[in-house]
């Protein structure tokens, strides 16, 4: 039970509710209790936990790209969390070896411009060589838009990439890959970011096979 000292605006001493009366050097002040959680390890909790460390083990290799690529969804949140929010709802499955990301789901950026067209990767040496149809004019492509490049290694979860690599009229762009990366498994993404504006393409996702 709390109790009031000193009449109704004396010091308040003891419990009400989720309310405690303490004094700290002779000052008397109030905070409230911490909430109870009856059973911080309940199934869907761990659950919760595994799907946001798989994500947050592939998304934190391509942080920079990302403030780029969910720029647009920046308002009210960090990129990186709308970049997370993203991969936990829709990329990730059940695998023998657990919970992994499907790489075929992942946007690396996200947005309204309009996609990239007609595109395709191939390897030569140690180059991923980008390719697509110029697509400017249609939709709200601009013959000036960014060509966003990513490469993936999901054995070493490394990535390298270029947010800037070519224009969309270029139809065409490269990006240098480490020399040890022969016959690992590759992910290339491909995406655009507008320069008037904060607009930016759903990435596609292309197999890369490096020989």
């Amino acid at each position: 039970m709390g109790k009031i000292k000193q009449g109704a605006f004396g010091e308040f001493t003891g419990k009400v509710g989720n309310l405690v009366g303490c004094t700290w050097k002779g000052v008397p002040y109030m905070r409230t209790r911490p909430a109870h959680m009856t059973n911080p390890r309940t199934e869907k909790q761990q659950g919760q936990r595994s799907k946001f460390q798989v994500a947050l083990n592939f998304l934190r290799t391509i942080t920079p790209f990302l403030r780029i690529g969910y720029r647009e969804f920046a308002e009210r949140q960090t990129a990186f969390n709308a970049a997370m929010s993203y991969v936990m709802k829709n990329a990730l499955t059940d695998s023998v070896q657990g919970l992994v990301i499907d790489p075929n789901k992942v946007l690396v950026s996200h947005g309204s411009l309009t996609q990239a067209f007609n595109a395709a990767v191939t390897a030569e040496e140690d180059k991923a060589l980008f390719t697509w149809l110029d697509n400017s004019g249609q939709g709200n492509a601009m013959a000036t838009d960014a060509a966003m490049l990513l490469v993936y290694n999901r054995e070493k979860n490394l990535a390298v990439y270029n947010t800037a690599a070519a224009m969309r009229t270029d139809s065409k762009a490269e990006l240098q890959l480490p020399k040890d990366w022969k016959s690992d498994t590759l992910i290339a993404y491909l995406g655009f970011c507008s320069a008037t504006d904060e607009s930016v393409a759903n990435s596609v996702c292309l197999p890369l096979t490096v020989s």
